[in-house]
């Protein structure tokens, strides 16, 4: 009995499997990440840091970290970045609040910003807060990788999103008048809590979803 004892101890103690009373421990799930340079977005330099300052801006208002919108301090939103949000089962994120009615039930969280002059947004010359459906568009790519449930109303096939695949391209606007077509929503359609992470570092953004 003794030798048999210590053959099944040898044998549990070299296996690569945890063992808890009568089961495994499950592995993590795989982390889905993507990146996207902030040198790239627009082929001219002063579009490109137009669109780069939108996106970084947009990040900061959705971690709830711009105290004086009448002087940004650009500096800051520039420096590297971490920020981290998590959906529960069942809650949603918009991001804007123009919110169509059959997803206004359980938004827990938008980016906090409409992207116009009054909330420090740069103009190209051409439209007030470009750059933003670029982050639109890597959040939505993230999710739909991920498995969580995700609906962007209107593609932004007018124009190409450098480092996005056409498919996952998001049209973002809010205004007054509306926006509910033009915004993103994710739905955590999972039995655990997601997180979605975002972190800018050496001119990269990362974002992953767990």
């Amino acid at each position: 009995m003794l030798p048999t004892l210590i053959s099944i101890i040898i044998t549990v103690a070299s296996s690569n499997t945890p063992i808890l009373g009568s089961r495994t421990v499950p592995e993590a799930e795989p982390i889905v990440s993507r990146v996207m340079p902030m040198n790239d977005r627009y082929a001219v330099e002063s579009v490109n840091k137009v669109f780069k300052d939108n996106i970084l801006l947009t990040l900061h208002y959705m971690a709830e970290d711009i105290k004086d919108k009448s002087s940004i301090d650009w500096s800051k939103i520039e420096s590297d970045f971490h920020y981290e949000l998590t959906l529960k089962p069942g809650e949603e994120f918009a991001f804007h609040d123009k919110i169509a009615k059959e997803y206004k039930g359980n938004i827990v969280k938008t980016t906090n910003a409409h992207f116009n002059y009054q909330d420090g947004f740069k103009s190209d010359g051409y439209l007030v807060g470009d750059g933003v459906c670029h982050l639109a568009s890597i959040i939505y790519w993230v999710a739909k990788d991920a498995g969580i449930k995700a609906y962007a109303p209107t593609n932004h096939n007018f124009a190409v999103i450098p480092d996005i695949p056409k498919e996952y391209g998001v049209s973002i606007y809010a205004s007054p008048e509306g926006g509910e077509t033009t915004n993103l929503y994710i739905i955590n359609n999972k039995e655990k809590s997601v997180k979605f992470v975002f972190n800018y570092q050496n001119d990269i953004l990362t974002v992953s979803a767990e």
